[in-house]
């Protein structure tokens, strides 16, 4: 699979809805994790990331426009340990107690499934990042719906070792708009990850649709020292 520039794939469609970026600086020093959500209605338009723990949770930008928070209101980052976890659900917590009881984090999100938002039965999407004696590997999942048929969970877990650096991996829960969504398909797609944080942070914020961008989180974590820079861009001020 060709390697193509992240902010272009990212812009290419006007809602791929929730997107997990994971790779290597290009300078081989940091493991780089972005997630953003989107949205078409006024309710999930309506939320924010705030800093939760080491991690991040979503949060009604205002409480009184809330309407059914079931599906939007999560932690889609938390950290266990050295591993970093990042979803776009509350299967986040599932990934995390279930690596708290010894588990993988395939075995764990076996008791999930896509989102029960028929017909576009979302996908669940989940990443993540386990640093090792300076290095790091990476896991990303998706679990949705046989082409629509929600009577089955199609699941398919990707594993990278040694990533090489200025390389990463894109998924996102759709193909593009439509009624209804179209589900991510295939592998998850090889993108150009750039050494700095600020920069990444603002082209890839910049290269997402404009009336359908909600939040952004963007972590670069030191293979060495294992400490983090985090960078959060909320639409709503």
């Amino acid at each position: 699979m060709e390697k193509v520039d992240v902010f272009k794939e990212v812009g290419r469609e006007s809602y791929p809805g929730r997107g997990i970026v994971i790779g290597k600086s290009d300078d081989g020093k940091k493991a780089v994790i972005a997630y953003f959500i989107m949205g078409r209605s006024e309710n999930s338009r309506n939320r924010i990331f705030v800093t939760e723990g080491e991690g991040i949770r979503t949060e009604a930008f205002d409480p009184s426009k809330m309407e059914d928070p079931s599906l939007i209101i999560y932690a889609p980052v938390r950290v266990l340990g050295d591993n970093t976890i990042v979803t776009n659900g509350d299967q986040t917590d599932t990934v995390y107690e279930g690596l708290e009881k010894g588990l993988t984090f395939e075995e764990s999100l076996r008791s999930r499934e896509f989102e029960p938002d028929g017909p576009n039965f979302t996908p669940r999407i989940s990443g993540i990042v386990e640093p090792k004696d300076g290095n790091f590997s990476y896991q990303m999942s998706i679990l949705k719906s046989n082409n629509g048929d929600d009577s089955c969970c199609n699941r398919y877990t990707f594993t990278y070792d040694n990533p090489a650096a200025g390389e990463g991996r894109f998924i996102h829960t759709y193909m593009g708009d439509g009624n209804p969504l179209p589900s991510f398909e295939g592998e998850p797609t090889v993108v150009s990850i750039s050494k700095d944080i600020d920069s990444f942070t603002d082209a890839l914020w910049e290269s997402l649709d404009q009336d359908n961008k909600v939040s952004l989180f963007v972590r670069y974590i030191d293979l060495d020292t294992k400490k983090y820079e985090t960078r959060i861009v909320n639409k709503n001020k």
